[in-house]
């Protein structure tokens, strides 16, 4: 009996989606001794103990039923709250608010939710590897903005402008921006308003690193600035802000119309996020700014460190104004962000992320994660340096 033709099979979409570069690297990693890890996005942080205890005690309490789709009553209450609170975006928990798993199930419901068939997204790069699989998945046509290093990787009003056509239904902001740290400040969002005026082109702003910004900027929702509330899906969660990464648990914001769509979308895949995390997460908003202060210095002490430890060794490295990573530049090494990574892994033992693995304009940068000790950092630095060296001989 002959087996079956999984190329008639499978969905040609799926497989014509290249896997993740950034898992590519980190297994190679896990198969190998000695190695020095700067290459995933995940706090080393413990989740803050109130936070645990808060999901102990609803186990003990016996809440382990399903909650309602759209999350539990109290905890979109306080993400309204926390929102509120934070960015001065007011929304209505009962129709504005989705509770989902992780930023990427928001992320994923949001494009599902306003995509026809050959509908243009216009997604930033480098940036985070979701959105161009899901702008596919959902059969859109992704139309990439290759951001500069000149222009501190912001996306700016005049490229913008040059992509818009009459097929233009989304731009997505992904910003504290994974990789490449940039941020965009009120007077950027306000020019990007200023393009969208007058259309009926949506924002999907992903603000899962919104409470990771350094140097005395604080993060701006796009959603603040005036005229963009009505066209702008906020998505965030608790992994990188809490510590809370295995927890799942992300959420979105937006005009009710495209919340009871997401939901509905919600509703047929996933039912609804685990309970235990979303009682954990109420305690998350309501109770600890103090420990989200103390994570984000640790991370700021990091940070300078690295920075300042690839532009000694003659990689330049911009400041990065959010998240959790730096994106130093590796061309005067001659060498291909892909080839680098894989020299750098076989012979030196230290597993970064090729700029690549972001999108066709992280070509000649690395992507170097300081969600790792100081002791950690320093030691990656040093064989990075004994690497450079030897490239000298």
């Amino acid at each position: 009996m002959s087996g079956l033709n999984y190329e008639k099979i499978l969905s040609r979409t799926v497989q014509d989606i290249t896997p993740s570069g950034i898992r590519k690297f980190f297994d190679i990693a896990n198969t190998m001794e000695d190695v020095i890890s700067l290459g995933v996005g995940e706090p080393d942080f413990r989740t803050p103990w109130q936070i645990r205890s808060a999901g102990i005690r609803s186990l003990e309490a016996g809440a382990t039923r399903y909650t309602a789709n759209r999350g539990l009553e109290s905890l979109r209450r306080a993400v309204a709250d926390y929102v509120l609170r934070k960015y001065a975006v007011e929304y209505d928990p009962a129709s504005e608010v989705l509770i989902t798993v992780g930023g990427s199930e928001a992320i994923d419901a949001a494009i599902r939710a306003i995509t026809e068939p050959g509908d243009e997204i216009i997604i930033p790069q480098p940036s985070y590897v979701c959105y161009d699989p899901l702008v596919r998945l959902a059969g859109g046509v992704p139309v990439i903005l290759p951001t500069k290093a000149e222009h501190d990787f912001k996306v700016t009003p005049g490229e913008l402008r040059a992509l818009l056509t009459s097929r233009t239904k989304a731009l997505i902001l992904p910003y504290p921006c994974n990789p490449t740290g940039a941020i965009m400040e009120k007077a950027d969002l306000e020019a990007i308003a200023e393009v969208l005026r007058d259309t009926d082109i949506l924002v999907l702003s992903d603000e899962i690193y919104a409470e990771l910004t350094f140097g005395g900027k604080s993060h701006v929702s796009p959603a603040s600035i005036p005229g963009m509330k009505e066209r702008t899906v906020t998505i965030n969660g608790f992994s990188k802000t809490f510590s809370m990464t295995g927890w799942r648990l992300g959420y979105a914001c937006g005009p009710a119309p495209l919340i009871r769509q997401m939901t509905k979308i919600h509703q047929f895949a996933i039912m609804c996020a685990p309970t235990t995390s979303q009682y954990a997460a109420i305690e998350a908003l309501e109770r600890c700014d103090e420990e989200v202060a103390r994570m984000r210095e640790e991370y700021d002490d990091r940070r300078r460190i690295m920075v300042a430890g690839f532009n000694r060794l003659g990689l330049s490295c911009r400041e990065p104004k959010g998240a959790f990573y730096a994106f130093p530049c590796i061309e005067s090494t001659g060498m291909t962000s892909e080839r680098f990574c894989e020299r750098l892994l076989y012979e030196k033992r230290v597993a970064l992320v090729p700029g690549t693995a972001f999108g066709a304009s992280g070509e000649g940068f690395v992507r170097a994660s300081y969600c790792y000790s100081i002791e950690h950092i320093n030691g990656a630095l040093a064989r990075i340096e004994e690497f450079l060296k030897s490239l000298k001989k």
